[in-house]
């Protein structure tokens, strides 16, 4: 029984760190239109999207009030780039034909100030995973990459040993066996 267990585990676990180095690798590609993973690293979002969940977001013809849309934000990384921010589309307005998007956070009390065009709109939010987002930026760290490397190698390693080991065995006492009936 324990034994069952553990090769669930393990192809559940492998099963889904295909899955996500997949997303990663599909979302590298510069392709426009192409779907992106952000992490969400603010509650403004809550509780509908939560801290630390992975979002995965694709670029819309249009939006509608009431879409979640991650654009460039005003604030900056350490690495100086314009962080993204995921929040809802509250209203909308014309300006010469193009639609303006007014966004604010679901937890927020205020709307965000400005207005957004459809240009600085980097997305519409497909699909959130709670939590994941953080495993996904632990990985981003060299001790996280380093595991994300290490963990599965040596659960591979060592269900392999432990089949080379039962089949050496099976094939020693099969030996001994046949040794047996071929001494009588």
């Amino acid at each position: 029984m324990r034994n069952k267990i553990f090769k669930i585990a393990y192809y559940v676990f492998l099963g889904a760190l295909c899955l996500i180095a997949l997303l990663v690798v599909i979302s590298a590609f510069p392709i426009k239109g192409n779907i992106q993973i952000k992490i969400v690293q603010s509650g403004s979002m809550e509780p509908s999207i939560k801290t630390g969940s992975l979002v995965l977001i694709k670029p819309a013809s249009s939006y509608k009030i009431g879409d979640a849309v991650t654009f460039s934000g005003n604030l900056k990384d350490s690495r100086g780039n314009r962080m993204p921010i995921t929040h809802r589309i509250v209203d909308m307005a014309v300006n010469a034909g193009a639609p303006l998007y007014i966004t604010k956070g679901d937890a927020n009390e205020e709307q965000d100030s400005g207005q957004l065009s459809q240009n600085e709109i980097i997305g519409k939010v497909l699909l959130d995973v709670p939590y994941v987002g953080y495993g996904v930026a632990a990985t981003k760290t060299k001790y996280g990459f380093l595991a994300i490397i290490l963990i599965p190698a040596i659960i591979i390693i060592y269900d392999q040993s432990v089949r080379i080991f039962k089949e050496a065995k099976r094939v020693r006492e099969k030996r001994a066996n046949s040794v047996k009936f071929e001494t009588k």
